[in-house]
């Protein structure tokens, strides 16, 4: 669905070709509808050669194991929300490492997903018992016999048996940008 009025100023949209595209546009003010979109994060934190899995205790997925991650809020860093829904929902702290994969899929409201390989930092895996109701560590074996989701099994893989480190989190950028989450090689 497309939004029918500005949601800088009210005035009602109007469709215009901006850069070779229609676009929903407010003949009033600057504003520009780009299109819907969600980030997602994902954590795949290991500890002992075995992953942290929760088990989903609501739609979509419900009964599926999959690595713990959520969407990133409006004002948060991404790198803050993986360590934010790891936390809440099992109950374990996690450090970033490195971004190890990314997944783009275009629909109605397009999604990116950003995957984070993480240092186990503390804490026995816990339920939250409203979006998880199962956590724990495991190996690739025991996830054989297990609902593993199938992108969380690809994850995995990747988590597991990757060809690089990954993107890092600049601490200390040649030039401060403040506010700026930055990952590089």
């Amino acid at each position: 669905m497309e939004p029918k009025f500005c949601m800088s100023c009210g005035h009602e949209l109007e469709t215009r070709d901006i850069g070779g595209t229609p676009r929903r546009a407010c003949p009033e003010c600057s504003f520009v509808y780009w299109g819907n979109y969600s980030i997602g994060v994902g954590a795949l934190v290991l500890r002992e050669d075995k992953v942290l899995l929760v088990r989903r205790a609501q739609d979509p997925g419900k009964g599926y194991w999959t690595n713990p991650g959520g969407y990133a809020e409006q004002l948060e860093q991404l790198h803050d929300t993986v360590r934010r829904e790891v936390l809440e929902e099992c109950g374990v702290d996690a450090v970033v490492r490195n971004v190890v994969a990314i997944r783009d899929l275009p629909r109605s409201i397009h999604n990116l997903y950003v995957a984070f390989s993480m240092d186990y930092a503390g804490g026995e895996p816990v339920p939250d018992m409203d979006e998880v109701d199962a956590a724990g560590f495991f190996s690739f074996e025991e996830m054989k016999e297990m609902n593993v989701a199938p992108f969380t099994r690809w994850l995995v893989d990747v988590a597991l048996n990757g060809r690089n480190e990954g993107l890092a989190l600049d601490a200390e950028p040649l030039v401060k940008l403040d506010g700026h989450g930055l990952f590089r090689c």
